[in-house]
């Protein structure tokens, strides 16, 4: 049996909700808010029916003679903090040693992307990003760095407008191997820095 609120539908409840702001929801500018929110929160936590395995293809053919840390820089991050349902956003690095398998350039972004398409806590996704990786993957080693600002420090609290916030997860090899962390680390760098010019 359903309970009460089961029966009422998303966008009526956005529609009470911006009442109770005081807001009349029958204006022209909010007429059609409740199911814009609707659509873009369907969005923005997608993720959530999404599995890492199904986008971790691997290949074994170009993988299976390279053993050196393969890294992707910058890579565009968008999640939504479980707090305060407030944005943060930055850039992802990713990296791992591959262990006889690859996986296409662009899986590394779409793993992301799952992850970061929930609620979320910065350290977590970090985490889950390292861990998706070690599970399907199964490389030598992986290494994680996000670079995030978040908007319930800047537009709330604090109110502290620019801060950026560093998190890091290391597996396997890039934890283990001074080398192999130090070479991570030297590649994080270079990419904050924004010293590899495209």
């Amino acid at each position: 049996m359903k309970s009460e609120l089961e029966w009422i539908s998303d966008e009526h409840l956005i529609r009470e909700f911006l009442k109770r702001l005081g807001e009349n929801v029958d204006r022209q500018g909010l007429k059609e808010t409740p199911e814009r929110f609707v659509r873009a929160w369907k969005f923005f936590t997608s993720g959530y029916k999404q599995k890492p395995q199904d986008v971790l293809k691997c290949f074994e053919d170009g993988g299976e003679k390279y053993d050196e840390l393969l890294f992707q820089a910058n890579i565009p991050i968008v999640s939504n903090c479980e707090h305060h349902l407030e944005k943060f956003w930055g850039v992802g690095h990713i990296a791992y040693v591959p262990n006889g398998k690859v996986v296409g350039l662009s899986k590394l972004s779409r793993l992301a992307d799952i992850f970061a398409r929930r609620l979320q806590v910065q350290e977590r996704l970090t985490q889950q990003i390292a861990d998706a990786l070690m599970e399907h993957l199964q490389p030598k080693g992986v290494g994680v760095v996000l670079q995030m600002r978040h908007m319930c420090m800047e537009s709330r609290g604090i109110q502290k407008a620019g801060t950026v916030t560093i998190s890091s997860v290391l597996r396997g090899c890039v934890k283990e191997e001074p080398d192999c962390r130090a070479e991570f680390m030297a590649f994080v760098n270079t990419a904050s820095n924004g010293i590899v010019k495209i």
